[in-house]
């Protein structure tokens, strides 16, 4: 299964990467997501270690089974031949409408189909109030006029 854009990546393919990524985790579909990841792909995502396509769909199952209303936008910050490293920030709220936007970073390797063998993610919560929230958009896709993380000064 061959997942394009293909690696040696330039910038407008990095960027085209990341954003069928951001697109994907947006629609919190963990069985749709999941298919960007090799079968054997690995993942270090805050202090949990996780391998394999199946493992991934149950962490992102979990995920969103506890972040509600959950909005992210990724942008690239490098990229090289087979690399490419991102900085996000989501919003979400749990079950007690406590919201949260998260901030981090990823770094992605992908094989030769253009799956992502490794993603290393580093993430840190940051507790806001609701009206500090700046993501709006219906649940789903980001809109293409919506800011980016640049745009938004974060």
């Amino acid at each position: 299964m061959s997942r394009p854009p293909l690696p040696p990546f330039t910038a407008a393919t990095a960027a085209q990467k990341a954003r069928m990524a951001e697109d994907a985790w947006n629609s919190r579909d963990p069985a749709k997501v999941a298919l960007a990841y090799s079968l054997d792909s690995r993942w270090r995502n805050r202090a949990e270690f996780i391998q394999g396509r199946e493992a991934i769909e149950a962490f992102l199952q979990r995920k969103w089974g506890r972040e509600f209303e959950y909005r992210l936008i990724k942008e690239v910050w490098a990229f090289h031949d087979n690399r490419i490293a991102v900085r996000f920030a989501y919003e979400w709220h749990d079950d007690s409408r406590n919201w949260f936007r998260s901030y981090g970073n990823e770094n992605w390797e992908f094989d030769g189909e253009g799956l992502m063998r490794l993603r290393i993610a580093s993430i840190n919560d940051q507790p806001i109030a609701e009206n500090e929230r700046k993501y709006h958009w219906p649940l789903g896709r980001r809109p293409d006029d919506h800011p980016s993380l640049s745009d938004l000064g974060l």
